[in-house]
């Protein structure tokens, strides 16, 4: 999960800490990737004890200077790589959607064997979800190449090298891939919390 971003549309601040019907962001995340990993890790920079209670693995980037989600993915390539080698595949997602799919994980890795490719990708209304994928742990090296080599920033600028999957979900009655970048997605997010409370 990633939450290394700097949250400046709301202030400053950890956007995965901000409360939704009661739970918090990070919270709605773990609950919905548990069920379908293996394991999970936390990509954050800064002082880690600030997620302590939530009992995961924190690793920061690897790559000085904000770089983006790419350094995220990154890190957590890189930690799979040194700590479960036994894992060749890990998914990422952002830490501040909180209704992402119950088969987000399946679907994704149904279209990388079907489609014989190195990487998937989610999207929705026809919009892709880059930060939300499934990478390969053998991709690390080239990935770090291109960031601290090429200056590759942007994620689609990098899965542009590859043989690429892209799944797409419904958003009806809700994006499942819905983000709370401000103050104001807040407020929405209480509202779809509801309704996917009853769809459940």
């Amino acid at each position: 999960m990633l939450a290394g971003g700097l949250a400046r549309r709301m202030g400053g601040g950890d956007k995965p800490m901000r409360t939704i019907g009661g739970r918090t962001i990070l919270e709605r995340v773990i609950a919905r990737l548990a069920p379908q990993c293996d394991g999970l890790i936390l990509n954050a920079n800064g002082d880690p004890a600030r997620f302590v209670a939530f009992g995961l693995p924190v690793v920061a980037d690897s790559v000085a200077d904000f770089p983006g989600p790419l350094a995220g993915i990154l890190a957590a390539l890189e930690w799979m790589a040194a700590n479960r080698p036994e894992v060749s595949l890990v998914l990422s997602a952002a830490a501040d959607c909180p209704f992402l799919p119950r088969d987000l994980v399946s679907r994704l890795h149904e279209a990388l064997v079907k489609e014989n490719a190195q990487l998937a990708v989610a999207a929705s209304a026809g919009q892709s979800h880059p930060v939300i994928g499934l990478w390969s742990v053998s991709l690390r090296d080239e990935l770090r190449h291109a960031l601290t080599v090429k200056d590759i920033r942007k994620i689609d600028r990098w899965t542009a090298r590859y043989k690429l999957a892209t799944v797409n979900w419904p958003t009806e009655p809700l994006d499942p891939f819905f983000n709370a970048n401000t103050v104001e997605d807040i407020a929405e997010a209480e509202r779809l919390a509801a309704l996917d409370a009853a769809a459940d």
